[in-house]
């Protein structure tokens, strides 16, 4: 007899613990503010200053209910109650007897539910889910030695193996959730195929590889078994057999010949095989189940050089500079986020040329729609453990729980080749060097690590480590991000850095940020407002649409949000008080921000791999927010979407003068400045190109020196160019200001620009601009935007619509350099842009 599966999706309702009215539940998986909401007992927390009126849902328990029946069962089956996932105290009662005690939102759970179901006919389910946040602070209150310190969040957070950003981030609401949040169903069956694991092997020279398909089979009583394994490719079946099941397990081991390898995007094909089981007894099929697999290399290379220590990524062979972003979960009403939504996260990200993602520690290990969507788009994942900026307790019961949770999880994630890294945490050691905890990099007994005031220490060096080599071994495992050999985290020499003196620490300006990083920077960043929509969506009142309302401040959880932002402004543009252009100049600041860093460590790539790559505070946002997302909630880019996306080209030219600290120098001039001019390249091979560098006044468009040109360049594979590295401008004999415009051909096609402006860019006049924007139609009906002027135009930002894709934006646009941009999707609705020192929008005609 087959397995079935009976989804118990519907027919819940639920309750305040306190109260007697039992309210409908529209489906699960759900958290208790979705229900609320739908039964108009909650207005939506994301508008206005709503959060706080949902509060109260923080502090109350929750009870579940299904009255359900008892599915059909043939002889010899067992019935099991299966939870992907409960938020987060779960006591589970079945006709009022106890099956089931959860404290760990993490984790699934499997109940036999056979005996509880022998009677015929209906059957009460009931799930009460207690406090969280009552319950963590008790949690805490019983622990008196531990010291509970942490950055953000109430610190009884780090007792409750639960999302932490639900206790509030500088980036996110304090909503505490509750509920069913992952799918629950009845399974039915005799024998079941508890675990299917894909494994393999690949030749040195690439020209053989072998697939080793693992299975766990679960029964009830005793019987044989045998296995059916299958290895397809693109629908194809290229290889079968059949193995009896012995002692519960099965292996069988497929030899490939001429693999087709797994590739992030732009550097191959995301191949994907497929294993299929089918588990059979008496030649019936009890059981069925497959997985999706890359066959693919994945290092990373830590070797000494005259840097310090390397640290940066090999795929199949090839080194990858990982340009990239930090990804948090995507809503804080987790079951909101349908595939579809994570899938279009990770097609604006290879959209934007970026090749990896790191999962953040306070979120979840995410949804398998989002591996699958990394694994089919080709977007490399560095997958955070969860545990994030605090000192975490280790009794030995949440010992055995992250255990349980880490086995859980590495089981599920463990066959997607996009995940290349699993790090024991976020920014942990940080907390425990802020607070001076102790840590003896040269002490090895893990014993004594669980008796000093940083016992989770334990966890990221012994326990998450050994379940990694167990369950999945072969994939790199970093204790902690940031974490270099035990140094401080701040060492540039050694691991991977989260760089926060732009911004945070010590807001040194954003022009000097490359000279800031380290082997790695898996985290830096620069705030900017979302666009006007998202605005919109949550300020109410008109008369709260200015910059600095009450509301607008609420919605940026920043530690000195204010303070900052201002200073970034006032240090680099003209600022302004309404709202439309304050926003603009919030996310002129961000875009060059995120230039100036993705820029300089690009180039360092090429000089014996000193920077690794570099991973932007946030890609995402969980709400509609003000916040260092370079894409806002509703998934519209940012201006610094564009500009991280230009830098990471395939073939990227860049050009950049000496930037000098005008506040240090009283705004005085330089009388020179140096300037360089290169070409990087993640190209397998060397390339001929052409590089031609105007000097074109910021104030007439006109040049003020002879173009340089250099052609038939030989394009060094995989690294840096240097085109001229001791360039000199001579501010006397050049008094007017004028910016540095590189454009790159290859095989006579433009494929890169850059440009340079003189710094800050408040003391530049830029009215008067005179910009044209033709429309055209394209071949395929799309949009095609031909754009030209007579000055040096600063960021040209097109507005962002619903439905509509925009193939560049952002742009600095120059004389004698025309540029087109391709929209698709572009409707009725006219569509604005405008540049940097105009008074109001344009509108393409």
């Amino acid at each position: 007899m087959a397995k079935l599966v009976h989804s118990l999706s519907s027919g819940w309702s639920f309750k305040d613990r306190d109260t007697d009215e039992w309210l409908p539940v529209a489906t699960v998986p759900s958290v208790v503010q979705q229900d609320l909401i739908a039964n108009n007992k909650l207005d939506d927390p994301y508008i206005g200053f709503k959060e706080l009126d949902a509060r109260w849902v923080n502090e109350k328990s929750w009870v579940y209910r299904n009255v359900v029946k008892k599915p059909s069962v043939p002889a010899g089956s067992s019935i099991t109650l299966v939870f992907d996932g409960l938020d987060t105290f779960a006591k589970v009662r079945l006709d009022g007897q106890v099956i089931l005690e959860s404290d760990n939102m993490f984790l699934g759970h499997r109940v036999d539910v056979t005996k509880a179901l022998e009677a015929e006919g209906e059957h009460t389910l009931e799930i009460e889910f207690d406090c969280a946040l009552i319950k963590a602070r008790e949690l805490r209150a019983q622990d008196t030695t531990h010291k509970w310190v942490g950055f953000n969040g109430d610190p009884s957070r780090m007792a409750v193996r639960k999302a932490q950003y639900h206790w509030g981030w500088d980036w996110g609401p304090m909503l505490m959730t509750a509920g069913i949040w992952r799918a629950v169903r009845f399974e039915v069956y005799q024998a079941r195929v508890a675990n299917l694991w894909p494994q393999t092997q690949l030749s040195a020279d690439k020209q053989t590889a072998e697939v080793t398909a693992v299975i766990d089979v679960e029964s009830v009583g005793d019987g044989e078994y045998t296995a059916q394994f299958s290895l397809g490719l693109k629908g194809n079946e290229i290889a079968s057999t059949t193995i009896p099941v012995s002692g519960k397990t099965a292996q069988v081991t497929f030899p490939v010949e001429k693999p087709a390898l797994w590739w992030p995007h732009g550097y191959g094909e995301q191949t994907l095989y497929e294993v299929s089981v089918s588990l059979l007894r008496n030649g019936e099929q009890v059981d069925q189940t497959s997985k999706k697999f890359g066959i693919r290399t994945a290092e990373v290379v830590q070797q000494p050089d005259k840097h310090g220590k390397s640290f940066f990524f090999r795929i199949n062979g090839m080194d990858i500079f990982c340009g990239g972003s930090c990804w948090i979960p995507a809503d804080n009403l987790l079951p909101a986020i349908s595939a579809e939504r994570y899938r279009k996260w990770i097609e604006l990200m290879v959209a934007g040329r970026q090749v990896m993602i790191r999962v953040w520690g306070g979120g979840i290990y995410e949804d398998d729609s989002f591996y699958e969507a990394c694994d089919e788009l080709g977007v490399l994942v560095w997958q955070d453990f969860m545990f994030g900026c605090g000192n975490y307790p280790t009794w030995p019961k949440m010992l055995e729980s992250v255990r349980q949770e880490t086995i859980y999880n590495l089981e599920r994630m463990r066959h997607h080749p996009s995940i290349v890294l699993y790090a024991g945490n976020n920014e942990d050691y940080q907390v425990a060097e802020s607070e001076g905890l102790t840590y003896n990099y040269e002490d090895k007994d893990p014993e004594s690590w669980l008796k000093t005031d940083f016992p989770a220490r334990y966890i990221y060096e012994k326990l998450l480590p050994d379940v990694v080599a167990e369950y999945s071994p072969g994939t790199f495992y970093h204790p902690g991000s940031p974490w270099g050999d035990g140094k401080i985290s701040s060492d540039p020499t050694v691991g991977d850095m989260h760089q926060w003196n732009v911004w945070h620490g010590t807001q040194e300006k954003y022009q000097i940020f490359d000279t800031l990083g380290g082997r790695f920077n898996s985290e830096f960043g620069m705030e900017a407002f979302p666009h006007i929509s998202t605005i919109d969506y949550f300020v109410e009142n008109p008369e709260d649409k200015f910059p600095q309302s009450h509301v607008i401040d609420f919605h940026n959880k920043a530690d000195g949000h204010e303070r900052r932002l201002a200073t970034y402004l006032v240090e680099n543009l003209r600022t302004a008080t309404d709202l439309e252009t304050y926003i603009y100049l919030t996310q002129v600041v961000q875009a060059e921000t995120m230039m100036f860093g993705y820029r300089g460590w690009r180039r360092q790539w090429g000089d014996e791999r000193h920077c690794g790559g570099a991973l932007l505070w946030q890609l995402n946002d969980c709400w509609p927010t003000i916040s260092w997302a370079i894409v806002d909630y509703f998934l519209k880019p940012k201006p610094a979407y564009y500009a991280v996306k230009r830098v990471m080209n395939p073939i990227a030219v860049g050009v950049r003068r000496e930037h000098h600290d005008w506040s240090v120098a009283h705004a005085q001039p330089p009388k020179t400045s140096k300037y360089e001019l290169w070409i990087a390249s993640n190209q397998p091979k060397t390339v001929q190109g052409s590089v031609e560098l105007r000097f074109l006044s910021v104030n007439t468009g006109r040049d003020i020196r002879v173009p340089i040109v250099h052609e038939n360049i030989t394009i060094t594979a995989n690294g840096t160019t240097d085109i001229i590295t001791d360039g000199v401008i001579d501010h006397i004999a050049e008094r007017e200001p004028h910016v540095l415009a590189a454009r790159l051909w290859v095989n006579n096609q433009v494929v890169a620009r850059d440009v340079d402006w003189p710094q800050p860019l408040k003391y530049l006049n830029l009215s008067e601009r005179q910009v044209e924007v033709k429309k055209q139609t394209g071949k395929s009906g799309e949009t095609v935007l031909v754009i030209s002027a007579r000055k040096p135009v600063k960021c040209l930002v097109f507005e962002e619509q619903e439905g509509v894709l925009l193939g560049d934006n952002a742009i600095d646009i120059v004389p004698g350099d025309e540029q087109t941009v391709i929209v698709t999707g572009l409707g009725s609705e006219p569509l604005k842009y405008r540049y940097l020192g105009q008074t109001s929008c344009e509108v393409v005609e």
